[in-house]
């Protein structure tokens, strides 16, 4: 006696956004449900390969070479049991259970892929965040923002060809050559105006005569009352000493007002003269988020359960920057855009979903904070620790940074396993010395 086979077809789950998250979230699921085909997991991005969110300061100081520092989707996707389509979002089809993918063109505007559709059962937005110029006149025309490595890399583009003419006219080149102002003294804002600094240093090292360090002039502002101000005081202060030692302008409680070609003009008159302006202040998640029919937020992000879950549908999860998920059932306090929050809402999501296909309850999302840290490139390090065990311990100096350092190593761990993150560890040993410390080009 013959018995006919059935054959059921492992459930989709579609990831948009291949940011930290995203990634550790698929690649995890891969692991563990598509190897052993209960679920067939598919990863969504823009982009064809990730660096870490994090560094993008680095490359747009050129203090990191992003070629070196890039994982490439295609090759994640293979290595882990999880598939990768390039495309970006901008549509979505609760009742069909269905994304829409934008057209896809090459640099000369030719369509190389049409715009497509993907079905999916249960689907997880993790497409991050954007900088919010708050619509203040002239931030869109005039300021380099610092969201995708396209963006850091253009930066560093436009700060070279300044640092390249001042080389090409030698000690003719008046002082105080180049102006840069950063708007938004946040971790962004201040790690970068230290990288800048120890970029400054590097370049008078291999011979970029006509220009000192003391040449860069950096102007820090924000419109709070201190540097860091979504950080402890204690934090925000060492900071500012170093960056003041580094001779970095901080300007603290008056926001920008607007911003012309060349000149910033502060909400109390002040003037400050930029031919190069970089807007670091605040968030918003995408704009196409508002056409999905999901419940968000005045900031665009989705509004979701303490699971994850959309408030509009349950089979729709999000987390990350793009989410806005509250810490305890009063839905007051929610949970900060950091990359730790969207590292514990990964491990939660990949926790759930193995919990959803054993039909058992999901769980809520309890973030512990385990701290902040400050680089301030090779200068120093600032931030605290926290923990059970230790409660609250403050950092500072190599100590920290070598803490910070851990935490983009944590990150390759996570996506590469550790054998495969400490062969990377002793590559990228080697290559310092044998490439130059700073990217020239």
């Amino acid at each position: 006696m013959s018995h006919a086979q059935v054959s059921t077809t492992p459930p989709h789950i579609v990831v948009v956004g291949g940011g930290a998250g995203g990634l550790e979230l698929v690649t995890r699921l891969g692991r563990h449900l598509g190897r052993k085909n209960k679920a067939r997991i598919t990863l969504i991005d823009a982009n064809m390969t990730h660096i870490w969110k994090p560094l993008l300061h680095e490359v747009a100081a050129g203090s990191l070479n992003s070629t070196e520092d890039e994982l490439n989707y295609v090759a994640q996707a293979k290595w882990n049991h999880f598939h990768f389509q390039l495309g970006r979002m901008c549509g979505l089809d609760r009742e069909n259970r269905r994304i829409q993918l934008q057209a896809i063109a090459d640099e000369q505007g030719v369509e190389l892929i049409p715009a497509r559709s993907i079905d999916y059962d249960y689907l997880v937005i993790a497409v991050g965040s954007t900088t919010n110029d708050f619509n203040t006149p002239g931030a869109s025309e005039h300021c380099l923002f610092l969201d995708t490595r396209a963006q850091a890399e253009r930066f560093h583009r436009r700060l070279l060809n300044q640092y390249m003419k001042a080389h090409a006219q030698g000690a003719d080149m008046a002082p105080e050559k180049i102006n840069l102002a950063i708007i938004g003294a946040g971790a962004t804002g201040v790690e970068l105006a230290a990288e800048l600094h120890h970029a400054a240093r590097l370049l008078r090292t291999y011979g970029m005569a006509g220009m000192t360090p003391e040449d860069l002039n950096i102007h820090l502002i924000e419109a709070s009352e201190r540097v860091l101000p979504a950080l402890p005081e204690r934090i925000s202060g060492p900071v500012t000493k170093v960056l003041n030692d580094l001779g970095v302008r901080i300007i603290t409680g008056s926001p920008v007002a607007e911003i012309t070609a060349d000149t910033l003009i502060l909400k109390n008159g002040e003037r400050i003269p930029a031919s190069l302006k970089v807007w670091a202040a605040g968030i918003r998640a995408p704009a196409f988020l508002a056409d999905t029919g999901l419940s968000i937020n005045r900031i665009q992000q989705i509004k979701v359960q303490r699971t994850l879950q959309s408030l509009d549908d349950p089979r729709i999860f999000a987390f990350g920057d793009c989410a806005a998920c509250p810490l305890d059932d009063s839905g007051e306090r929610m949970a900060p855009p950091r990359a730790q929050v969207a590292h514990q809402q990964a491990s939660l999501l990949f926790k759930n979903f193995k919990r959803l296909f054993a039909n058992k309850p999901l769980q809520a999302f309890e973030y512990r904070d385990y701290g902040s840290l400050i680089s301030l490139s090779s200068f120093s390090a600032v931030g605290n620790l926290m923990g059970n065990l230790t409660g609250s311990v403050m950092l500072e100096g190599k100590l920290a940074r070598m803490f910070y350092v851990s935490l983009y190593r944590l990150h390759q761990i996570a996506l590469y396993g550790l054998p495969r993150t400490l062969l990377l560890l002793l590559s990228d040993q080697f290559g310092r010395s044998t490439e130059p410390r700073l990217k020239l080009h």
